[in-house]
């Protein structure tokens, strides 16, 4: 970090009064692994923290070639034109391959970063899917601790970032593109069952037939799955993200969602699960990284695996003899 180290009162009180190069550099701090910048940052999330929650959480994922950011745009400037203050941060633990494709998201985003009521943070640009999350998590506190009521989770990277998202969201958005009916097949069953709504974009000129098609397909095709938990039938919405046209309609599922759980005691629930969660992945994180940075075991699994290598001993073996 080049930028200058404030004291944790100064970041807390930048935070809370939505000051963006504070909130930045305070990121920048959760994200960082050196122990210093980790302990201070522990400190800012627990001054934060009884100013946050106040926000309706909202994970975005999509296909290749889907259009998210232009949703992501449309959908935010729509929430901004009425007043809202919207954050969109990203999980992208493939970014240290492709350098972080939310930068290049932020670039094609243009109305929505320039947009006073709109914050825009890219992923971290390393480490483990555990990490990232972890760090998005926390990034989101600090979002609602400066008043920001509307939070975007992106998943940028592939494989379990879904299920990373899912586990700090209230609300999951699957965007899709025409042909869902065949697309399903090449999504992840445990993904599709995440999804709260499905919105097929590019509902424009001459694909508008298309996206009917595919929204009465899709429609179909949910009834084989299972009831949620949460009382709430999984919704299917077209969209243009170009036109605008369907954006107020997809917002409008979000807030009845909001109504259902709330109604229901689901939100808070959910709410405490992923805390409980949360807590969890830090104990391990914690341990692991206890673990390995322990100079005991660093030389003892050395040793084990040379024997492992010379087929001395089995890896299931060497595991048991490290850790008992």
């Amino acid at each position: 970090m080049s930028q200058k180290i404030f004291s944790a009162n100064e970041y807390i009180d930048g935070v809370l009064a939505c000051n963006r190069a504070i909130l930045s550099q305070a990121i920048t701090l959760i994200e960082s692994s050196l122990p210093e910048h980790q302990q201070l940052a522990e400190v800012i999330i627990e001054k934060c923290l009884p100013h946050s929650g106040n926000s309706i959480r909202v994970g975005i994922t999509g296909v290749p070639g889907v259009g998210k950011s232009t949703f992501i745009e449309s959908l935010g400037k729509h929430l901004t034109s009425n007043k809202k203050k919207l954050a969109v941060l990203a999980v992208d633990p493939s970014s240290e391959k492709n350098k972080g494709s939310i930068l290049g998201d932020k670039t094609r985003m243009e109305q929505l970063a320039s947009d006073a009521n709109a914050y825009i943070r890219p992923s971290p640009s390393r480490g483990s899917l555990g990490g990232v999350a972890s760090a998005t998590r926390q990034a989101i506190i600090l979002c609602e601790a400066a008043g920001f009521d509307t939070i975007f989770v992106e998943t940028v990277g592939v494989g379990q970032s879904e299920t990373a998202v899912h586990s700090m969201v209230d609300f999951f958005l699957l965007l899709m593109l025409a042909g869902a009916g065949d697309e399903l097949q090449g999504i992840k069953r445990g993904v599709v069952e995440m999804a709260d709504l499905f919105v097929i974009n590019k509902a424009d000129g001459d694909n508008i037939e298309k996206c009917k098609q595919a929204k009465n397909q899709l429609k179909n095709a949910l009834h084989l799955f299972p009831a949620k938990e949460n009382g709430w039938q999984p919704k299917v919405e077209t969209c243009s993200a170009l036109t605008h046209d369907g954006i107020e309609k997809a917002w409008q599922m979000v807030e009845e969602h909001r109504q259902l759980t709330k109604s229901n005691g689901f939100f808070a629930k959910n709410r405490q699960q992923q805390a409980k969660q949360w807590m969890y992945e830090a104990v391990d994180d914690a341990l692991k990284k206890n673990f390995y940075s322990n100079s005991k075991t660093k030389a003892e699994l050395q040793k084990l695996e040379a024997a492992v290598l010379n087929g001395e001993i089995s890896a299931v073996a060497a595991a048991k003899q490290i850790i008992p």
